[in-house]
């Protein structure tokens, strides 16, 4: 009986401990900063100095003391500090304008990002940013085009890098790393019907295109119709004539592709998929570049210029 009563105080003691556990977790409040915040081991700038957290990097406070936090931040996706640091510049969910203030330096850091004198990792920080305000902020207006913008910049990076690898020049997409598309899907599932989702659909069209056609009528031919798709099936989207333009183009290219293979039946047939989908674009365009581009390659198809190939 001595046993059963300590098994029993053992275990109302764990649940003690777990409810409590989960009550901490639940009211713990996050924040993240728009600045470069150092850490330090007692509330004092003179104490020693723990890490650096870099711009929209997520913390959790532990506590206060005057103008100080004691916090627990993530420097990095594998590494947490535990430590003090001024309560400046540190952007909470109750922050007044807070969504507005996370996108402005996410904003500004991308800026940095396309300077060619511009901050180191200045792209990273903005996708840090611009990810902060749709977790932190999800019903701000902001939210959808925050989110595709975090998603959009973690894709160029990525993109970059597996270009730059061998297996891109690759004709077959699926003999490539792809890119990461759990970002963007994220995108699609909770901004569905919105022009981030549509974007964040065309994006993904690059795990699905040749690095390198090889002078052969294979790929372009199934890019040009997954294209087609896209534009049929996201008519309202701001990359819907980029999309129709691609396919014209993809088209004018098996005009001479289909010669070489002896096939005049269809390179005829390809020439007017391209003249078709080139009035598309230009009709889909508005004011935007892909209109006079879509132009300019009707003109060439029309004219019996190359837009492929040594002749071009």
């Amino acid at each position: 009986m001595f046993l059963d009563l300590r098994m029993k105080f053992r275990l109302s003691t764990c649940l003690v401990l777990l409810l409590s556990a989960g009550l901490s977790g639940a009211d713990a409040v996050r924040a993240t900063t728009i600045r470069v915040a150092p850490i330090y081991l007692s509330p004092d700038a003179t104490s020693s100095k723990l890490a650096t957290v870099d711009r929209g990097r997520e913390v959790i406070f532990l506590g206060t003391s005057g103008d100080w936090a004691h916090v627990e931040a993530n420097l990095t996706e594998e590494r947490t500090v535990t430590g003090w640091m001024e309560n400046k510049g540190l952007i909470e969910p109750s922050s007044p304008n807070g969504d507005k203030i996370l996108f402005g330096e996410a904003v500004d850091s991308e800026d940095q990002a396309s300077q060619r004198n511009g901050r180191h990792y200045a792209a990273q920080d903005a996708m840090r940013l611009y990810g902060q305000v749709a977790e932190m902020f999800p019903q701000s207006p902001l939210a959808g085009e925050a989110m595709y913008r975090s998603a959009d910049i973690r894709w160029q990076i990525e993109k970059a890098d597996v270009m730059s690898l061998p297996s891109a020049r690759e004709q077959a997409p699926d003999l490539r790393r792809g890119m990461n598309e759990e970002y963007f899907k994220k995108v699609m599932k909770k901004f569905p019907n919105t022009k981030w989702a549509d974007l964040a659909a065309f994006h993904l069209i690059d795990n699905k295109v040749c690095g390198d056609w090889q002078g052969q009528s294979k790929c372009p031919a199934k890019e040009a119709e997954i294209y087609e798709k896209y534009a049929a099936e996201h008519p309202q989207s701001p990359a819907a004539s980029e999309a129709l333009f691609q396919a014209a183009y993809r088209w004018s290219a098996l005009i001479e592709i289909y010669k070489t293979e002896d096939d005049l039946k269809k390179s005829e047939e390809a020439k007017t998929r391209a003249i078709a989908e080139a009035q598309k674009a230009i009709a889909q365009a508005g004011q935007s570049d892909w209109g006079p581009r879509a132009q300019r390659l009707l003109y060439m198809v029309q004219q019996g210029l190359p837009t492929y190939g040594n002749q071009q």
